[in-house]
């Protein structure tokens, strides 16, 4: 019990066996006739052999030897329950030898190692055919010793179109489910890949502050310091000599204090900044690729706060690979806004367009749109005018960040109110050549 519940595989096989157990002996009463009343085709053999190239780290001849009893024992029951006249011994002759096709099978799967060609379909047809059709032989050779049953040559022609078809029915399940699980790693890679570029959105923004937060503190200790030398020269005229000693010394501390935080801030840049450089990552993105990433991250953020929103974008013009970092951080920045200021539901409308030299974004919204005195304030650090659930104000800093980093690349932000009906209209635009890859 402890090697189960420490294996998380081995555990998932014992699940796939009670599965087969149970739906390959029901899968086998299910049949048709394609051809005539004698030829039937049944789902019990290509759901048996389905089932054993679903196991990975368990012996396939255990559940086969059980899924082999367990269709005697439903056969059994089923004549046990239809018939009237039931006789326990005419049933088992009559289904005993199923027993032995399929046991035969799954020997005959363990012994050929099927398992090694996982990733060829066609070998795996080409082997379930030759498989069923020794299968069918060991049943045909039991019957011809226990029951005296007579054998056709002409029946052969029978078991192989038999085999083929179960291959078939399989191979299309099979390459079914195959097909299924490539888009399921697709999608797994998609969404780690976009939680990644997120991520590292994040640091970019956090590097932009923690740069610019270096420039202050490197400001606010030298005007510390000239504040020492001025009351210095006060002290030294003779002027309030035991209070300007006083401040001087404060003065003193705390531009030895902001200098010290300074040199952690550095420590930290430089550690970020070789996160996400040019040089070590190249991350250059087509523009289609990354505004589908905005446009899903944010519908994802809508639904979490139970908003029906649809981000639409429109893409004119030829453009290169952008920087992903800078025009994520800017965008995503804008676009999440827009979803916050929605109440219940709107339209965000992203459109993008170039010249020769630059590029512009319009980023439109069907929000309460913005007030005409908060125009001149939207960007000024600190300020906001949404509140959450609990009446805490947002921190006010997303647009502000997003005019420096626009004006860092000699662009230009504005906002405009939706020409027809409520809402805002953000305008953006940005030199190309600060956003390209350069040679």
């Amino acid at each position: 019990m402890t090697i189960v519940k420490n294996s998380p595989f081995l555990k998932k096989d014992i699940f796939i066996m009670i599965l087969m157990i149970i739906i390959v002996p029901i899968a086998g009463e299910i049949n048709f006739y394609p051809v005539n009343a004698t030829f039937r085709i049944s789902f019990g053999v290509p759901a048996f052999l389905f089932f054993l190239l679903l196991f990975r780290n368990f012996p396939v001849v255990i559940p086969g030897f059980l899924t082999a009893l367990n269709i005697v024992g439903i056969r059994i029951l089923i004549e046990f329950i239809m018939n009237r006249h039931f006789l326990w011994t005419s049933s088992f002759h009559s289904n005993f030898s199923s027993f032995f096709f399929y046991l035969a099978y799954v020997c005959f799967f363990y012994f050929g190692k099927v398992h090694r060609f996982y990733h060829q379909l066609l070998l795996i047809g080409l082997f379930g055919i030759l498989i069923e059709i020794a299968a069918d032989l060991v049943e045909l050779t039991v019957q011809y010793f226990f029951l005296g049953s007579t054998f056709r040559l002409g029946a052969l022609n029978e078991i192989l179109i038999m085999a083929i078809s179960h291959s078939f029915i399989v191979l299309s399940f099979f390459t079914i489910m195959r097909l299924y699980e490539a888009q399921e790693r697709e999608r797994q890679i998609r969404k780690q890949n976009e939680r990644m570029l997120l991520l590292i959105s994040n640091l970019y923004e956090e590097s932009i502050h923690l740069k610019k937060t270096l420039i202050n503190a490197e400001n606010i200790t030298k005007k510390s310091y000239d504040l020492y030398k001025s009351l210095n020269d006060i002290k030294n005229k003779g002027a309030f000599i035991d209070s300007i000693e006083e401040f001087g010394r404060k003065a003193l501390m705390i531009a030895g204090e902001v200098h010290e935080i300074k040199k952690d801030n550095q420590r930290i840049f430089a550690g970020i900044s070789k996160l996400i450089s040019v040089e070590s990552f190249g991350d250059y993105i087509n523009l289609h690729e990354l505004i589908a990433i905005v446009k899903r991250t944010n519908e994802k953020y809508a639904d979490l706060l139970k908003k029906e929103i649809e981000i639409k974008y429109f893409i004119n013009g030829d453009h290169p690979d952008y920087h992903v970092f800078t025009l994520l951080s800017i965008i995503n920045n804008i676009v999440t806004n827009a979803v916050e200021a929605i109440e219940d539901s709107g339209t965000i409308t992203i459109n993008i367009k170039r010249d020769l030299h630059s590029i512009e974004f319009q980023i439109a919204d069907t929000g309460p749109g913005i007030l005409p005195k908060h125009k001149n304030l939207i960007y000024k650090p600190g300020f906001t005018s949404k509140y959450d659930t609990s009446g805490n104000p947002s921190t006010g800093m997303g647009l502000s960040f997003v005019k420096d980093m626009v004006e860092q690349l000699e662009g230009d932000i504005s906002v405009e109110d939706q020409a027809n009906g409520p809402g805002a209209v953000f305008i953006i635009r940005i030199p190309i050549i600060h956003l390209m890859k350069r040679g």
